[in-house]
């Protein structure tokens, strides 16, 4: 979803209140491409604090399906994002790029709500997704899960030729 910011622009000290649908259904992230299973409008507050330059401040919340870094069974993850930004306007690509603050979500006078959201998950990803903290993961002779006992043991309990 983008929204236009050009509105902002006509006097210093406007301000604007936000709340939009994410447009995307699912995140690449570096476990792999993971579905959203439950979002909520994401809210923004913008203000004109003059020079061109906004301030940017909003929430974010939804659910993703995460495999589980033991058994890779998807597991709901929640997430409850609070996003915080300065976009100065006046600044060239190529100028934010020498400043190591490059903002992909930020098209011309457009902001990228589903890049921005994305960006903010990224840095709030959990170090590991457990299904249990008991998941004994994938078992290494069969590949199977020992989660599901049935499956598990009948295929380990079978005869090898």
């Amino acid at each position: 979803m983008l929204i236009n910011l050009t509105e902002l622009f006509t006097r210093e000290g406007k301000t604007n209140d936000y709340a939009v649908e994410l447009d995307c259904r699912e995140f690449q992230i570096p476990q792999g491409i993971c579905p959203v299973s439950d979002s909520k409008p994401v809210t923004f507050y913008i203000e004109n604090v003059g020079d061109r330059t906004l301030v940017l401040s909003g929430e974010a919340e939804f659910t993703l399906m995460i495999p589980c870094d033991r058994c890779l069974e998807p597991v709901e993850v929640p997430f409850q994002l609070s996003i915080e930004r300065t976009l100065d306007m006046n600044l060239t690509d190529e100028e934010r790029i020498a400043n190591l603050d490059e903002q992909p979500y930020l098209q011309g006078y457009n902001l990228d709500v589903d890049q921005l959201v994305r960006d903010e998950l990224l840095l709030n990803l959990p170090m590991k997704v457990l299904c249990d903290e008991d998941c004994k993961g994938i078992c290494n002779r069969c590949g199977l899960s020992p989660q599901s006992p049935l499956t598990w043991r009948a295929a380990t309990s079978a005869p090898r030729p």
